[in-house]
Formats: C-alpha cells, structure tokens, sequence
C-alpha cells in the first residue's frame, strides 16, 4: 500500500502540477489526500491534482517519488487506472 507522486511537470492555470496516486485503493487515496489539505475537487477520476507548492508536503507526509510512467504503470497495475472518455 503506497501512495505516489510524480514530479511537478504538467503546466495549467499558470503552474506546475504532480499527480498523487494509490496503488492500493482510493480509500487511502482521499485519506492520504486529506490529510496533506487537498480538496475533494482536486481529484480527478483515479488521481489528485497536486499543484507544485504542495509537492514537497506530499513527500514530507509519506508519498513516494516516482517517475511518470512508473506512477501510471502502478496504478494500472493495481486495477485503479481510469481512462478519460
């Protein structure tokens, strides 16, 4: 059970952001996510959107760096990947 960060590098409203994921279940997703103050409405159907400001409270509170790819391979592996329609 780990929840993971990618680095801060896909670019909206004027900033960077990450993705924070479970590979586990999104229970401990939007419990790790609470706790580190994300909203509800940063989720986006299988992740968070982390902007990069609040990358390395993430990191301080347990996530694990990973990179991209690595992240999605997790998460696709775990069942949790949902595809945009």
């Amino acid at each position: 059970m780990t929840v993971l960060i990618d680095p801060p590098q896909w670019p909206g409203h004027g900033r960077m952001w990450s993705h924070l994921v479970s590979d586990h279940s999104y229970e401990e997703l939007h419990e790790f996510a609470a706790r580190i103050g994300c909203p509800l409405r940063a989720f986006d159907g299988d992740h968070y959107d982390v902007p990069s400001g609040r990358y390395a409270d993430a990191v301080r509170a347990g996530a694990v760096e990973v990179g991209s790819k690595e992240l999605v391979r997790r998460l696709t592996e775990a069942g949790l990947r949902r595809r945009k329609k």
